[in-house]
């Protein structure tokens, strides 16, 4: 791997570590995700493509909590484990799920084309959205959002996997950045994590 390559790959890792650290047990948290303190810089906002050609910011789901996860179509496991737990969230939110906007962004737009995601992201739930940039811009997307990602060559140069970090985050409906949600929560907890943010301030 090219130094230049190893030091992205660095960068992005240290940013994970220090991404979202646990709340002080003096402050300890209702949420069942990890809380993400105001003063945070990144994932902030995004200027991506949906998949029936709309430009989207975080601006035009002001009002819906909003949860973003970074994925591709050909993962074989993490990808649709998450979107089908995602599905039963928004069953478990009930009318609530209405005011609820599930993002899917891929990080493999080489392979991953707007009908391909709107397929993709509609068989799990016909509100969720498949969101992409140029291939030559989703690096820079993914260190914005702190979202780990790396390419792993198979047998020929289009049969590649990806490894790619396997966490959501959730907006509130102001559009502030509030969660960590980690792979291994159950649909239940999210559903309430989800409710939390929904109630009036």
């Amino acid at each position: 791997m090219a130094p230049a390559k190893n030091l992205w790959f660095a960068l992005v890792s240290t940013l994970l570590l220090t991404a979202a650290g646990p709340v002080p047990a003096a402050q300890a948290s209702a949420f069942k995700g990890v809380e993400i303190g105001r003063g945070a810089s990144y994932a902030q906002n995004f200027t991506l493509t949906d998949h029936d050609g709309r430009p989207r910011t975080l601006a035009d789901f002001r009002g819906k909590v909003v949860l973003l996860f970074f994925g591709y179509l050909q993962c074989p496991n993490y990808c649709p484990l998450t979107l089908a737990r995602l599905a039963e969230v928004m069953a478990l939110l009930g009318a609530d799920a209405q005011r609820v906007q599930v993002l899917f962004v891929t990080v493999d737009p080489e392979r991953d084309p707007p009908q391909a995601l709107k397929e993709y992201v509609s068989n799990f739930h016909p509100s969720f959205l498949g969101l992409y940039t140029t291939p030559a811009a989703t690096p820079e997307l993914a260190l914005k959002f702190r979202v780990y990602f790396r390419k792993v060559p198979g047998a020929t140069p289009g049969n590649y996997h990806i490894d790619h970090a396997v966490f959501s985050y959730a907006y509130d409906p102001t559009g502030r950045l509030r969660l960590r949600l980690s792979d291994s929560l159950p649909a239940a907890d999210i559903a309430a994590d989800l409710r939390r943010l929904l109630q009036p301030n």
